[in-house]
């Protein structure tokens, strides 16, 4: 009896670190959006934020890709599709679209890409989808029209609700290869290797697309200014390469190891909601009650059309999908 009370409490205290973990990871990266957008308002390209972000947080993770360098030979097809579209493709959408949208909308607009995975899925591979699936897809598209308040004719810059779409894209894309190349078991690649070349392979490709040497550099020695307040440049770049990027990432992939992929899911989807919240008390980025009831919706939807999601090889019409393969793909958005 006592070693069976003592196991549970291990168990408990385990899922309670996870949580902890999972909800820090959350908060992590929902504020990399908020910490950028001062940037690029202060004369920095979005790409060049975007490269900043990248190449910074590829540095503190070089050791980890030495660790895992035998994935190189393994897996160079889902290192390469993690880079250039999970890191370069999705980052540089989102920072686009962020430029010229809020925040929260163009993370709610990226969620659309469970519902776009599944519409692959349907369409594409031909494969069976659920009607709780199908349910998931109709939340989120309804719940994006709130969002975007389609009855006033997108009172949304039209560009920037198009490149925050473009990021949900890629997320779909890195979604299908990692469908098309996942593993099982012990051969599994471990996602904190793939995050690191990923963001190696991320840095090559922005660099020769965001060109960093024109990059106005005495940017980030100046200030720049959060609804009003300013702010130093340098202080936000450090959030959004250290905070926002590596601990984000390490502590969402030890969380997902420690929970179940429906409370992870859950979790994930608290992301948008803190970005959200952070975005309207830092930058003074308000949403209308419609909005916010639309952005549930849209999260809502999310959920259920990411756990519905149809795992490779299935003849079963709704399996879970890998949470740490989701965790690499949401992570990149924000």
């Amino acid at each position: 009896m006592p070693v069976h009370t003592s196991v549970s409490s291990q168990v408990s205290r385990g899922k309670g670190i996870g949580l902890s973990l999972a909800i820090g990871s959350a908060i992590a990266f929902g504020g990399s959006g908020v910490a950028a957008k001062p940037l690029i308002e202060a004369g920095l390209d979005p790409l060049h934020v975007v490269w900043l972000r990248v190449t910074g947080a590829a540095l503190v993770m070089l050791p980890l890709a030495v660790r895992h360098r035998a994935l190189v030979r393994r897996r160079p097809a889902l290192l390469a599709g993690f880079g250039l579209l999970g890191v370069a493709g999705v980052q540089a959408f989102y920072f686009a679209s962020i430029s010229r949208i809020p925040v929260g909308v163009a993370l709610l607009v990226e969620y659309l890409a469970p519902a776009l995975v599944l519409g692959w899925v349907r369409f594409v591979q031909r494969r069976p989808v659920t009607r709780a699936a199908a349910l998931g897809v109709v939340l989120a598209v309804g719940g994006l029209a709130c969002v975007v308040e389609v009855w006033s004719g997108l009172g949304f810059d039209a560009l920037g609700l198009a490149l925050a779409l473009a990021a949900a894209c890629c997320q779909v894309g890195y979604f299908v290869l990692s469908d098309q190349g996942s593993d099982s078991g012990d051969d599994a690649p471990d996602p904190l290797g793939v995050i690191a070349y990923g963001l190696l392979v991320g840095a090559v490709v922005l660099t020769a697309v965001a060109r960093p040497w024109g990059m106005d550099w005495s940017v980030l020695a100046r200030s720049a200014a959060m609804d009003g307040n300013d702010v130093p440049a340098w202080l936000l770049l450090g959030w959004i390469v250290l905070i926002a990027t590596v601990v984000a990432y390490v502590t969402g992939v030890v969380s997902v190891r420690r929970l179940s992929p429906q409370v992870a899911g859950v979790v994930a989807c608290l992301e948008a909601v803190i970005a959200t919240v952070l975005a309207w008390v830092l930058l003074g980025e308000h949403l209308s009650a419609p909005q916010i009831v639309g952005g549930a919706i849209v999260l809502l939807g999310a959920f259920i059309a990411q756990s519905s999601t149809p795992a490779k090889g299935s003849g079963n019409p709704v399996a879970a999908g890998s949470p740490e393969r989701e965790l690499s793909a949401r992570g990149t958005a924000a």
